[in-house]
């Protein structure tokens, strides 16, 4: 009888398997579509086929790969309009809810004169960001209150936040201390932002503890999100603090519509990967239906994150990590904007026009250069102020002609890093005052440790000659959307000077001038080419500058991400409609019990092997696995099976003999082929026979020993490659390699064959998954198979098989 058919991970995606359909329904039954596409997201190596674009240039409308290209795309348009239909009527009776999960909410429990509990709004920018999408969707707000609330209170405090849209999360001022102030402000945001921990402070029992409340936080933040969930809402988490709630939820609603958006920079890879964490945290975030950052360099830098610490392919804006459990994750470039009509209407205000005046009647004729920054160490408040301090050394002149007005926001008073920060400005702000003050003109530097109203702020925007941005890393920074705004209509509009690792340099470069902030003098040229740009220089850098920031606003933002986030779940979608992910057990079971006649056909690593012994899969170990190990329980009932009447089982692989030998003394009693089944043995033998019809090919040697010394040469200057020999075939294979690089080493692999030992030879070559392989003309997998089953079944009872399946991951050629 058949014995007991578990679950199993190598059965997620089998031709011919029927699937429940996203609205319960089940996909009729049939084989698989004859052109069954690959994997969505995989980055195939069908470098002939029409995965690979060539560049722009060389692209003709009417060419084959291009015409495929449109086909894919007028399809996944269809799709998605269908899918739009069906959510729209399911979603008649209600609109659509969106779940904005964020460290903080954007209202603040306080106690009044009284005693009593109530609301006052919070200052920040993700407030009016997302205030247009409003009248959309329905919107909830998730996050921590920003007080400690006593027991007894958090049910009145709650019932309180939902009549403003919050749902509070609320957690113990411990689990704040370690997992806010802890481990997402200590570890990860100085990390984010290429500040390596000092040597004497590195990872030890404190950041472990950090690690350990950062996850229970996380786990708060998810248990709030299933308690307002409904089906079709879309979930949007904010920021590093929440990295870990994406697979959290995934795990606890598999069919939920997650994005994460990124405020801050995504380090390079070679800086991610010194975090203890960075599996966990990866593996988190690939469990979203969309990523989103601020620039491509930061996107960039998260996908070669994820090629070099999990294996997996990747194209250009997306990462298929569904081979880890995740999903087919959408990447997005979104960069965030302002609303500058807030500016733009505020220099209108009585108290904007007077303060203005003020300003202008304070600093006379002298030129004003303003800086606004939070007093941060990313913000290179010290590398401004010694710019400026090198600007007035070189053209003393403008001592008397100019001030540098710096604002600096205080922030994180108490931590001994920001005081030692504010000493340190302070110091170089008297030096500078120092050697270029006059009783005539005062001081050349006006240093501020205060904020600042919203009137006043929109004042000193309005008449400032030049505005300098130094920051060392800043994931984006609106002070310079802010000061474009401010000089709408100005007969003489402000400069802007940022600086290159600012996010904002991306979209504001062509309005602006670049600096690095490390190199002073090139900043101090920049202040003098600023103050002394014409009139129409100005013009038309503000021009640009201004244009920009009015298209691209922060609606246009939470609108974008949106967008991209519904597209991103269809996809989602299309590919579980596309890939059955279940096989159907009870038919499996109805068909084989009255069959008469049975063949069963399986691959060794892609159905047998364990995921983490299977080469490019392992999250951790990137080395190649020498023994592989075929579970007990598997193995007896592969053995049950074969020993059913009537009934064939097959094991293959296109791996050396060796390498099924490990596992074959485990089930005697089944068939085994090796090396893409030019070799095999009967049940209960130990010896290898041929299938091929010449037991030396022709030709073999012509080209054998000449592919020899091309896979030997890139093996060499490829790290993690390596190279398989077999009796009838060469294979060299990357999947321990960087993806990118093996990529790209794949390409001249194929050209250094095709010039050169098979330039003039029948042998086949074979691209298959981060491998290559080459063989004579006689050793198809389809025809050595074929002669197997033809000699150990026969013709005849072949014809007579009326139960057939397969398992198998094979090369798309």
């Amino acid at each position: 009888s058949l014995p007991a058919v578990r679950r199993s991970p190598w059965s997620q995606r089998v031709p011919g398997s029927r699937a429940r359909l996203l609205d319960g329904s089940r996909a009729p039954a049939g084989p698989a579509p004859p052109q069954a596409r690959p994997r969505k997201g995989a980055f195939s190596m069908q470098l002939s086929g029409p995965s690979l674009l060539p560049p722009a240039r060389h692209l003709h409308k009417d060419s084959q790969v291009v015409q495929e290209h449109i086909r894919r795309k007028q399809q996944k348009q269809d799709f998605e309009k269908q899918q739009l239909q069906q959510l729209q009527h399911r979603n008649a009776q209600r609109r659509q809810k969106i779940l904005v999960v964020a460290n903080r909410l954007p209202t603040k429990p306080v106690r009044d004169s009284e005693g009593n509990w109530c609301f006052e709004k919070c200052s920040g920018g993700l407030v009016s960001c997302l205030s247009g999408i409003q009248g959309r969707f329905d919107m909830v707000w998730l996050g921590w209150p920003g007080v400690e609330v006593a027991p007894e209170d958090t049910e009145f405090v709650a019932s309180e936040a939902m009549k403003h849209n919050c749902f509070p999360v609320f957690l113990p001022q411990d689990i704040i201390n370690e997992y806010y102030n802890g481990f997402a402000n200590n570890v990860l945001w100085p990390l984010f932002h290429y500040i390596m921990p000092p040597f004497d402070r590195g990872v030890n029992e404190c950041s472990a503890g950090q690690w350990e409340a950062y996850k229970k936080a996380n786990e708060r933040f998810t248990e709030a999100i299933l308690q307002v969930y409904e089906d079709d809402d879309y979930v949007w988490i904010h920021d590093y603090h929440l990295m870990l709630v994406p697979k959290m939820l995934r795990d606890a609603k598999p069919d939920s519509n997650i994005g994460w958006f990124l405020h801050t920079p995504f380090p390079s890879a070679e800086i991610y990967r010194t975090l203890p964490w960075r599996q966990e945290i990866i593996e988190s975030l690939l469990h979203a239906n969309l990523l989103g950052f601020h620039v491509y360099d930061y996107l960039r830098h998260f996908q070669s994150s994820c090629v070099q610490l999990t294996s997996l392919e990747i194209s250009a804006h997306r990462v298929d990590a569904t081979s880890i459990g995740g999903c087919c994750v959408n990447c997005a470039t979104v960069p965030i904007g302002i609303s500058p009509d807030d500016f733009v209407q505020a220099l209108d205000s009585p108290q904007v026009k007077m303060q203005i005046e003020k300003f202008r009647g304070q600093f006379g004729d002298r030129k004003v250069v303003l800086g606004i920054d939070r007093l941060d160490y990313m913000k290179g408040i010290p590398h401004k102020l010694m710019a400026f301090g090198c600007f007035l050394d070189k053209h003393p002149d403008w001592a008397a002609n100019c001030v540098l007005v710096q604002l600096a926001v205080p922030s994180r008073r108490d931590v001994p890093e920001y005081q030692r920060l504010q000493r340190q400005v302070h110091e170089i702000v008297g030096q500078v005052c120092g050697r270029h003050s006059s009783i005539e003109c005062g001081a050349p530097v006006i240093y501020l440790d205060q904020s600042m109203s919203f009137y006043d702020l929109v004042a000193l925007y309005r008449v400032a000659d030049v505005a300098l941005i130094s920051s060392l890393r800043d994931g984006m920074n609106l002070v310079s959307y802010e000061f474009v705004a401010c000089h709408k209509n100005n007969e003489h509009p402000g400069v802007l000077i940022l600086s290159e690792f600012a996010g904002a340099a991306q979209s504001l470069g062509a309005g602006s001038i670049r600096v690095n902030p490390w190199n002073l003098q090139d900043t101090a040229e920049a202040i003098h080419e600023a103050l002394e740009m014409s009139r129409e220089d100005r013009m038309a850098l503000h021009g640009y500058a201004f244009q920009y920031v009015s298209e691209h606003t922060s609606q246009k933002w939470a609108e974008t991400f949106l967008q991209c986030l519904q597209e991103a779940c269809s996809d989602l979608m299309e590919v579980a409609a596309d890939v059955p992910p279940l096989l159907p057990y009870e038919e499996l079971l109805a068909e084989w019990s009255e069959s008469s006649r049975r063949l069963i056909v399986l691959d060794l690593l892609e159905c047998l092997a364990p995921a983490k012994q299977r080469p490019g899969t392992r999250m951790q170990a990137k080395w190649r696995p020498k023994t592989f190990n075929l579970p007990s329980e598997l193995a007896q009932c592969l053995q049950t099976i074969a020993a059913s009447a009537n009934t064939t089982v097959l094991v293959t692989t296109d791996k050396p003999r060796s390498t099924l030998e490990q596992v074959g003394y485990r089930i005697p009693s089944l068939l085994q082929a090796a090396e893409g089944c030019c070799v095999y043995r009967r049940p209960g033998s130990r010896e290898w026979l041929p299938l091929i019809e010449d037991a030396d090919p022709e030709g073999k040697e012509e080209w054998m020993e000449g592919v020899k010394s091309v896979f030997d040469y890139f093996r060499e200057r490829t790290p993690g490659s390596y190279i398989e020999k077999q009796e009838y075939q060469y294979r060299w294979c990357w999947d321990n390699t960087q993806f990118d690089f093996g990529s790209a080493q794949a390409r001249e692999v194929l050209i250094h064959l095709w010039a050169g030992p098979l330039v003039n030879s029948e042998a086949e070559v074979v691209v298959g998954d981060r491998s290559i392989t080459v063989r004579p003309h006689a050793c198809s997998r389809s025809a050595c198979l074929e002669r197997l089953l033809m000699g150990e079944i026969g013709e005849e009872d072949l014809q007579q098989l009326d139960f057939l399946l397969c398992f198998a991951v094979v090369s798309h050629r």
